[in-house]
């Protein structure tokens, strides 16, 4: 908002130049000397002087009141810029699974809305095939998941790898599978549940062609698959299946009422590899760049074993 028109609003506020001057940090001369131009810029008197004080004319009223609208619209629109600063600046559009949500990205989010509040959060939470289409679409700016083979060459998308996470076996209190450690081929003597996501047909042109025609080995071969954890979860708890998932949730799934099969040593636990899907044109630039790096840094504090090992 215009200078003078600030000092002309201390001045009305405070009652007296003296103390306009002081919440202003100015001279009471300087302070006088603005005022008075202003008065002669408009050709009227905008304050009645006294022994004690100022009070506004009629005229003075009038620019008082419609002052005021102003610099209600004034601040409005500073907010608003601030608003749209923030939303192109801060804003976070990240695509990732299950796992990497409930692991560190949950955190992650919510320390930067802490940060920037004005900041637009989207997260979409889906298998890896979602999520490669919406960036590929531009609907995401970059999402964790597993390594995807068989994608089509034009797909030219870096991929940053993380480390290798190994598969976990998870059931209900009082499985038998509990009561000592096992083998692999032990554990699949009971049915399996798995967190699974329907294929959907455009996801297909983004594989090769006998990728694509592939059935979706999350889906077949299991007693119980669904596109919600809780969903499994709850199957779980009231059944004798085990739950596959990845190991590194074996706490958060113990603070829902599941327990971990142990292992012998020894045997071949499935593993898979975890890493950052971003495009090339966006990798180098900062917003994108910080958020791959936070993304580094919480991953680097996870149970992983170091890529292609």
């Amino acid at each position: 908002m215009d200078r003078s028109l600030e000092q002309f609003m201390a001045v009305t506020e405070m009652g007296s130049f003296v103390a306009a001057a002081d919440r202003l940090r100015l001279s009471q001369p300087a302070l006088t000397s603005s005022i008075k131009k202003l008065e002669q810029s408009l050709g009227v008197r905008l304050f009645e002087r006294s022994s004690r004080g100022v009070r506004l004319t009629a005229y003075g009223e009038t620019l008082y009141k419609n002052t005021l609208i102003m610099r209600r619209l004034y601040t409005n629109a500073l907010e608003t810029i601030e608003r749209q600063r923030s939303e192109s600046e801060h804003g976070i559009s990240i695509g990732t699974g299950y796992s990497t949500w409930t692991l560190f990205l949950k955190d992650f989010v919510i320390d930067h809305f802490r940060e920037y509040p004005n900041a637009p959060i989207n997260v979409s939470i889906g298998n890896a095939m979602r999520c490669m289409d919406q960036l590929w679409a531009g609907d995401i700016s970059l999402f964790v998941g597993h390594q995807i083979q068989n994608l089509v060459r034009e797909v030219d998308i870096d991929f940053i790898p993380l480390g290798m996470a190994k598969d976990g076996y998870y059931v209900r209190p009082g499985h038998p599978l509990l009561d000592q450690p096992r083998r692999i081929n032990e554990v699949f003597t009971y049915p399996t549940t798995r967190m699974a996501f329907s294929p959907e047909a455009r996801q297909k042109r983004l594989l090769i062609d006998g990728a694509a025609l592939a059935p979706q080995p999350d889906r077949f071969g299991h007693a119980f698959t669904s596109n919600s954890m809780r969903a499994c979860l709850d199957f779980v708890r009231e059944t004798d299946t085990v739950l596959m998932h990845t190991a590194l949730l074996a706490e958060s799934f113990a603070s829902d009422g599941l327990g971990q099969v142990q292992i012998l040593e020894g045997e071949m636990l499935p593993s898979w590899l975890l890493g950052i899907y971003v495009l090339p044109e966006r990798r180098s630039d900062p917003h994108v760049r910080k958020f791959i790096d936070l993304i580094q840094d919480g991953a680097s504090r996870l149970d992983l074993q170091p890529p292609f090992r």
